[in-house]
């Protein structure tokens, strides 16, 4: 989610396209990433064209995925893909040896155990220098589907049906999964770099060639339709991957335009500090925050269109009858751009580790789901104190911003010009207070965010808590509705965890 503070780092990954970085002046570690994901695009074209379940055996296809998504590892990472492959083989021999009552546990403990041991060692290797693509983004990724996969398999091989919510039947997985398949859902050209996480179920009926017809089954099952969705033809993703480039060539432009100009540490330089008031920090703070989106927009969009390009992805058709290529999407730039509330904001960011902390963890623990779930989100994150920092200010922030809006916001709905007035408002609150709340996830270090603490007057906790405390209603609360659940009056985790139980809450 964030990036780190620089330091001159060279890649072990490797060095054939070290000329181009000289001449564009971008890290190595950076253009190896964009040269596979390129490389990816045109062999997800290919992928569907030419090796579709129609011409090849899903042998063919597992094995040309995990073979090219094995190979962009090497090439970014060189020995360091060695983790990656390490726990992924590790856990294939959990699915095949160890009891199945107990291999979510198993898978649950060695991946995230091993994630963990990486993040701890990264600290001391890089001192909170890494480079900006580093191992640790795919092992995040594999970690995800390792852990999914071992949960779907105990739910399909050790539960009852009645003991399962009607998604965990959808995806629930009734057979071990041969190696081959295994190396190809979790080690996959398409997602092996920066995602994202999806239902093992749904891969395999990708590779398989039932993907679009699967989707489409369902859709028109849970709208009561006429049978038909097998006599038509499946739709094309082109459209879709061509919209989604065009949104990477917006925010690659974007990147180099502005976001270099604004770096995050130029928060916590001395002199600035020091010298700018208040409100030129508080400027400047604002306007690196929102630079610093669009390279996340970037990765994720062109991750997303690679998916697409391949024929993954297939959500539907929407209201207006047109294919939906979002199954698998990350991320919903005008829902994070136009947010009003925090709940909002995180709806729409990271959407697919939202969806992997509600299936392996809140789902499923029998009480303290919303503290389990906190610490497996701060856990998969990682280590840097910065991480800690932003999920813990995060709990005061969105206590004051309920608070506040069951105290106030039934004023403004009288009349259009006053809802647009409270909208203006709230959404200028929001994205000041995810600034605040993002600068440790990006500076990691426990100085540089005491230092931005500081420079900023803790005004965000300070106004946050008051509110809380003077705005907290003593009387009775809503009975929950159809709409509404007892969920929603817990208190938050991060941001992760807060989408996990976004749709019991209240839209603000």
């Amino acid at each position: 989610m964030g990036e780190p503070a620089q330091t001159p780092f060279k890649t072990t990954g490797s060095e054939w396209l070290l000329p181009v970085s000289e001449y564009l002046g971008f890290p190595l570690d950076q253009v190896n990433f964009l040269a596979c994901q390129l490389f990816a695009l045109t062999s997800a074209f290919c992928f569907r064209l030419y090796l579709s379940p129609a011409h090849v055996s899903p042998l063919v296809r597992h094995f040309v995925a995990a073979l090219l998504g094995i190979g962009f590892l090497v090439f970014c990472f060189g020995w360091y893909s060695s983790h990656i492959l390490a726990v992924v083989v590790a856990n294939y021999l959990i699915i095949i040896k160890a009891d199945l009552n107990n291999v979510h546990r198993y898978s649950m403990v060695i991946s995230m155990g091993y994630l963990t041991a990486c993040q701890v060692s990264r600290v001391f290797i890089f001192n909170y220098g890494i480079p900006s693509t580093d191992f640790s983004g795919p092992l995040m990724i594999v970690t995800q589907k390792l852990t999914t996969l071992a949960f779907q398999l105990h739910d399909g091989m050790c539960k009852k049906t009645e003991q399962l919510t009607q998604e965990q039947k959808l995806m629930a997985i009734n057979v071990r999964p041969s190696l081959i398949e295994y190396l190809s859902y979790n080690l996959n050209f398409l997602s092996v770099l920066v995602g994202p996480c999806s239902n093992y179920k749904e891969y395999i009926d990708f590779i398989e060639g039932r993907h679009i017809s699967t989707r489409l089954k369902q859709q028109h099952a849970s709208s009561n339709r006429q049978n038909g969705y097998n006599k038509t033809q499946d739709p094309s993703p082109l459209t879709a991957v061509c919209h989604k480039l065009l949104v990477c060539a917006g925010c690659m432009l974007f990147f180099l335009t502005v976001t270099r100009s604004l770096p995050i540490k130029y928060n916590v330089d001395p002199d600035f500090v020091s010298q700018a008031s208040f409100l030129t920090r508080l400027t400047y703070a604002f306007f690196s925050i929102q630079a610093a989106r669009p390279k996340f927009y970037f990765a994720w969009t062109l991750a997303d269109a690679v998916n697409n390009a391949a024929g993954y992805g297939f959500l539907g058709m929407d209201e207006h009858g047109k294919p939906s290529w979002d199954l698998i999407s990350n991320l919903n730039i005008i829902g994070i751009e136009t947010a009003t509330s925090f709940k909002t904001f995180i709806d729409n960011w990271n959407i697919r580790t939202g969806i992997w902390l509600k299936t392996v963890c809140y789902d499923r623990a029998p009480k303290h789901r919303l503290a389990l779930t906190f610490i497996l989100s701060a856990l998969w994150h990682g280590v840097y104190p910065g991480y800690y920092f932003t999920f813990l200010t995060a709990i005061p922030i969105t206590i004051a911003a309920r608070a506040i809006r069951r105290s106030i916001r039934h004023y403004f709905l009288g009349s259009r010009v006053m809802k647009l007035g409270y909208d203006i408002l709230t959404w200028a609150a929001t994205q000041l207070a995810i600034c605040y709340t993002v600068m440790p996830f990006l500076l990691l270090a426990v100085n540089y965010t005491i230092v931005y603490y500081r420079s900023m007057y803790f005004h965000v906790h300070i106004i946050s808590i008051l509110a809380a405390v003077a705005l907290h209603r003593k009387h009775k609360p809503r009975e929950p509705t159809t709409k509404t659940s007892s969920v929603s009056s817990s208190a938050p985790c991060s941001a992760q965890c807060q989408h996990v139980h976004s749709n019991n809450n209240d839209k603000d």
